[in-house]
Parts: C-alpha cells; structure tokens; sequence
C-alpha cells in the first residue's frame, strides 16, 4: 500500500497536479494492512487528474486484485483514462463502476478493455447509462463478444432498449465464458426477450441470467428459464462425465502403473539371471583363458627349448665343420711337407748331378764349391727345420683346436641331452594340461547344459508371466470395453438430449408460432373492435345531431 501511495504522489508531481485529500485519506486509511489487496474509493468525488493519474498508477500495479469505484461521479473523460490505465493491469480482478452514469465515451473504453484485459473476472455496471448511446454500446458489445475472461457482469439500470439487447445477444452467442448476467431494470421488451431467447439457444455457457423489469412477456421468461435450465443440465452433465473420466483414467492409470511395475520387477529379475549367467560364463572363460594362457607360456618355453636346442645342433655342426676344415688343412699340410721333401730330395739330386758335373770342370773350384755347398746345406738345414718347427706348431695348434672342438662338442652333446629330457618332461607336462583343459572343457560343457536347463526354465516362467500379463491385458480390455460402453451410452445419452432439445426448440417455435397467430387474431379483433367503435361513435354523433338536443352539443 506504501508503494502505491508513493507511486501516485511521484506522478502527481510529475503531472503537475494537485494530490486529492480524499484518495490519499483512504491511501493512508490504517485498517489497509499490508495484506490488503481491494482499493475502495466508492462515494469519493474523483476529479479527472486523478483518474489520469490512477490509470497510470494501475498500469504497473500488482498489489490491488479489486478495484470498488462505485458512486465516484466519474466525468467520461476521467472514466476513459482509469479504463485505459487498466488495460494493461495484470492483477485488478474485480472492477466496481457503480452509480457513474456512463454513457457512449465510457462504453467505448469498456469495450477498449474488454478486448486487451485478460485477467478481469468481474465487472459491476449497475445504475449507468450505457444503453443511450447505440454505437457507443454496439462498441462495448463486441469487446464482451471478444472477451475470454469475463464470468459475472452487472448491467442493472443502464436503459437498455430492444435494440441494445440485440447488440448484447450478439455478443452472448460468441461469448463463452460468461456465466453470471444481469440485465435487471433496463427496458428491452418483448423483442428484446425474442432476442435473448434466439441467444440462449446458441449459447451454452451462461447459466444464470436475471431479467426481471424489462417488461418482458411471461412465456419469453419461462423459455428463457428453461434454456438456461437446460445450459445447467448441460454444464452438470459435462462435470459427471468429466468426474468419470477422470475416475476411470486414474483406474486405468493405476492399472497401467501396477503392471509396469509388475512387468519392471520381471524385467529385473531376468536381467539378474542374465548377469548370474554372464558372471558364470566370465568365470569359466576367465578360468579358460588362464589355462590357456598357461599353455601357451609351456609352447613358449617347448619353443624356446627347441630354438637353443636348434642353435646348439647348429653350434655342433659348425664345430663339426671346424674340426672336418682343421684336418684338411693339416691333410695340405702333410702334403705340403711331402711335396717339399720330393722337392729337396730332387733338388739335392740336381745339386748332385751339378756337382759331379762340376767335378770334371770345375776341380779347382771345388774347395769353394764345396764351402758354398756347405753353407747352402746349412741353410737349407735351418730353413727346413724353421718350416717343420712352424709346421709343428701348427699342427699342434690345430690338434689343441681339434680337442677344444671334441670337448665342445661333448658339452653340446650333454646340453642336447638334458634338452631333450626336458623337452620329454615339458610334453608330459604338456599331456597332464591337455588331460585338464579336456576335463575343464566337460566341465563348461556341463555347466553350459545347466545353462541351458536354467534358461529354459525361465523362459517357461517367463511364458508363464506373458501368459498371466495377457490375462491382465485381455482384463484390461473388458474395462476399456466397459469404459467403450459407458462412453456409447453418454453419447446416446447426449443424443437423446439434443434430440429432446429439439423437440422443445420445435415445440417452442409452434408455440411462438401458435402465439404470432394469435396476436394476429388479436389485432385483427382490435381493428374490427376499433372500427365498430367509430361507427358507434358517427352513429351517435349523427343520431345526436338530429336530435331536438343538438343545440346542447359541444361545437367542435
């Protein structure tokens, strides 16, 4: 309340205009606590600058839900610019304009409002002058025709006429959320009546409408009355069957929710068996893979056995080659001595036969000859025995060659015997693994046979669950069957209604046919009534002035 009060004292100095003692008196009223949410000004004497200034407080406003402007003697232009202020108001859902004589400029903003207020429930027109001005009210008509908002409106008082109450008819046939109307005190007569009886006959939400003192004829009244029984008949039985509905949609709800969680619990409890079987069949694979991979490590080794034992066999036959090399070269040797010898002893032979050659010429060379001789022998001696000490040496080498390839090959051979015990002892091994991975594969055969037992039997009481689950479902079926049925009996219901009400609607249009006739009939008699009475009447004026009283008679 604070808020607004300071709000309309900022735009009163905004304005320019002078604050109103009587607003504030009741701005600053101490029984508006916080929580109020009505502002009352009803009996205060509104000035225009006010009104301007309290259309454009309300436009912002969210505090005031009711706004009571009852017998504030609004001018139409202060009227204007409130309404306008409170088009654009998102809270203000009563609005009182009781007693304010408004006329065509204020049926006008009505309807301004009407068409952009989305939120105003209520509307209080009573004693004003809205029906005086045909276009003006024509205006305020087709904002009420576009309104969806509006559910109680007052217009008491506001002389209306036939041709107002058409307007208003208009309107109540494209309206469809008016509930409460009240029309008391205008003056609409019987086509005004004939008007809101072809209304009520296409409206179907208003369900109370007050029409008294509009000289309206009785039966008018009743038809009215009985369409709008009818439009309560109608509202009462939608709700039964929105009641049903919503009934029956919890029931098939629950239904429907019960055998999800039925069919969830099923759910679950196959996935366990699953993931059971899935740890199991991952154990075994797990414990497989294992035994494989530990006969895998045993190829590995047998492998790597028989790589060393390849490269030693290998090794062997290098060595064989070696020692099979070193006897050849000590075989050149030998005949490389040999073939040395014949070539010294051939030499010598030669040397020989020189010398005796020499002998016969040569005689007194001989002490040279022979010293010369002496010293070639003696380095022939020592060139020999230098080449046979290094052939020696080399032959010794090669011997010392040939029993370090003996003794190798020894080693080899012992290497190639313990390898090939523990090549016997890895295929036992491996024979002893092949025996376990074959009991270890029965094993998993008999367990993938449970398995297959396990499954079967859940596939057997899954049948068993679908069965029972097609059981609910064909359950399930006969509700909606039954709700099929009840849904076909409302419609025949609801045809038997329309058609009822097409019977009365008929029946309605004879009588208001019966009753055209007969005011016909009762003009008719009226003329004819009025005719004899003017012959009556010359009779008599002529009788009267034939008569010895004539003079007596009033000169016309």
């Amino acid at each position: 309340m604070e808020e607004f009060r300071r709000s309309y004292l900022r735009l009163c100095k905004e304005g320019g205009v002078d604050t109103q003692e009587s607003v504030l008196a009741q701005l600053q009223d101490p029984r508006m606590g916080t929580g109020i949410c009505r502002l009352d000004l009803s009996g205060q004497s509104v000035s225009l600058d006010t009104c301007g200034v309290l259309g454009r407080a309300m436009q912002n406003d969210t505090l005031f839900t009711e706004l009571i402007l009852s017998d504030c003697m609004l001018s139409e232009e202060g009227a204007k610019l409130l309404l306008n202020g409170l088009c654009s108001n998102t809270t203000v859902k009563v609005l009182d304009l009781k007693g304010n004589n408004m006329r065509g400029t204020g049926a006008e903003a009505l309807g301004q409002l009407l068409v952009r207020n989305k939120i105003l429930r209520r509307l209080v027109l009573e004693w004003n002058a809205l029906g005086m001005w045909e276009e003006g009210f024509a205006i305020f008509c087709e904002g009420l025709a576009s309104n969806t908002s509006i559910t109680q409106l007052d217009l008491r008082n506001n002389q209306i006429n036939h041709q107002g109450a058409a307007e208003l008819c208009g309107a109540l046939k494209r309206n469809s959320t008016l509930h409460e109307l009240d029309i008391r005190w205008n003056n609409m007569g019987l086509l005004g009546g004939r008007s809101l009886l072809e209304a009520m006959q296409q409206n179907r939400t208003l369900l109370k409408l007050e029409m008294a003192g509009n000289n309206i004829p009785s039966d008018t009244l009743r038809a009215i009355e009985q369409s709008m029984n009818h439009n309560a008949d109608r509202q009462s039985t939608l709700r039964d069957s929105r009641s049903r509905t919503q009934v029956l949609s919890k029931e098939i709800q629950l239904l429907k929710e019960e055998k999800g969680r039925q069919f969830l619990s099923l759910m679950d409890t196959i996935d366990r068996q699953k993931d059971e079987m899935g740890r199991s069949s991952r154990n075994s694979s797990i414990r497989l893979g294992q035994l494989q991979e530990a006969l895998i490590e045993q190829k590995s080794s047998v492998n790597s056995l028989t790589a060393k034992l390849q490269m030693t066999e290998a090794a062997l036959a290098l060595s064989e080659q070696k020692a099979h090399d070193l006897g050849e070269q000590m075989t050149r040797v030998k005949v490389e001595k040999t073939e040395l010898r014949d070539r010294q002893s051939r030499e010598i032979k030669k040397e020989q036969e020189e010398l005796s050659r020499a002998k016969a010429s040569l005689v007194t060379e001989r002490a040279q000859a022979e010293e010369e001789l002496g010293k070639v022998r003696a380095q022939v001696r020592l060139e020999e025995q230098q080449h046979l000490t290094s052939l020696e040496e080399k032959l010794r080498g090669v011997r010392q060659s040939r029993d370090e390839s003996q003794n190798h090959c020894t080693q080899q051979k012992q290497t190639i015997a313990e390898l090939h015990a523990r090549v016997g002892h890895q295929s036992v091994e491996m024979d002893s693994l092949r025996r376990r991975i074959e009991e270890l594969q029965q094993d998993l055969s008999g367990k993938e046979q449970d398995k297959v037992a396990e499954v079967s039997r859940v596939r057997v009481e899954l049948q068993e669950q679908i069965g029972h689950l097609q059981a609910e479902r064909t359950a399930q079926g006969g509700l909606k069957e039954k709700i099929s049925a009840l849904e076909r009996e409302m419609k025949v219901l609801s045809t038997a209604h329309r058609e009822a009400l097409l019977d009365k609607e008929s029946e309605i249009s004879s009588l208001l046919e019966r009753l055209r006739i007969r005011e016909g009939e009762i003009q008719r008699i009226r003329e004819d009534e009025a005719q004899r009475a003017s012959f009556l009447q010359n009779a008599i004026l002529t009788y009267v002035q034939g008569s010895p009283l004539a003079h007596f008679s009033p000169k016309k």
